[in-house]
This record gives C-alpha cells, sequence and structure tokens, in this order.
C-alpha cells in the first residue's frame, strides 16, 4: 500500500468516527418524560367515591402513548427504606392495555386491573411524598409527587 492509500483509509476512518461522536444519540433510548398536576374537583369527583379525600385529585402526564403494564404508587420514604414497598394503589394489564398518556390517580385505566382484587387505592395525604412507577413493556417511568390539600 502506498502512503497516500493509507492516508486516505485514514480519514475515512477518522471522519466515520467523527460522524458516530457528534450522531451519537442515534443510539442511546429515547427519554419519556413523566409529570404530575394537581386539579381542583370538578363533576363527578366533587361527589364520588373520593369526595372526602384530604386532597385534590392529581393527574398524571406522559409525554408519549404508552401501553401501559404496570402502575404502582408508593410512599417515598417506604420504598427508600424497603427492597418492596407497599404499594397504595397498584394495576397491572394482562394483554393489551390501550394506549394512554394520562390517567388520574385511583380511577381505572382501560385495558388495566388491580393487582389484588378487592384492594382499591388509599387516599393520598397532602404534603406527603410518594413516587408513581410505571412500566410499559421494558420501559421503566419513576416519577415523585407530592399531594396538595383540597380545595372547594
Amino acid at each position: 500500500m502506498t502512503t497516500k492509500n493509507i492516508l486516505i483509509i485514514a480519514l475515512v476512518l477518522f471522519l466515520g468516527g467523527l460522524s458516530l461522536y457528534f450522531n451519537r444519540d442515534w443510539f442511546s433510548s429515547e427519554v419519556i418524560q413523566v409529570s404530575h398536576r394537581s386539579i381542583s374537583p370538578r363533576g363527578w369527583m366533587a361527589r364520588g367515591p373520593g369526595a372526602k379525600a384530604p386532597a385534590n385529585p392529581v393527574v398524571f402526564l406522559i409525554d408519549k402513548e404508552l401501553k401501559l403494564t404496570s402502575v404502582k404508587v408508593v410512599v417515598v420514604s417506604d420504598a427508600e427504606t424497603n427492597k418492596y414497598p407497599h404499594a397504595i394503589w397498584n394495576l397491572v394489564s394482562d394483554s393489551n392495555s390501550i394506549p394512554t398518556k394520562e390517567f388520574i390517580y385511583g380511577t381505572p385505566i382501560h385495558g388495566m386491573r388491580l393487582a389484588v382484587k378487592g384492594v382499591g387505592p388509599d387516599p393520598l395525604e397532602p404534603g406527603l411524598n410518594y413516587r408513581v412507577l410505571i412500566e410499559a413493556g421494558s420501559t421503566k417511568l419513576g416519577h415523585d409527587f407530592v399531594p396538595v390539600p383540597r380545595t372547594q
């Protein structure tokens, strides 16, 4: 091989490596964001089963539609001290759940059921740190939130 061929091969390898370096996000997994919002109880929420709850209803928002396989809410202090924290709300999907971008704490999600039959959601306590753990296939998400006191 001549020196010219070696230099051309080295230049092509350098440019290819430089291109991979600048476009490395092609190989990373997509970041999915979870957020929450406390809402004032209106309509059926003000009269429904959670009407006497001490905290406002919490809506969870996901920036991409996902087929959820598991939704679990735990107390953060419990999750930090126990390997298997007690879930205050736990839903699972046996088959295909409907893709969703949002859901309200304690309300049914289409295609999902309670993990333990007959054990519904515990009321949220204002000012206490909670963590929602969401699974959609191999994707696992978590988000911490603090409910606000009930407003009328």
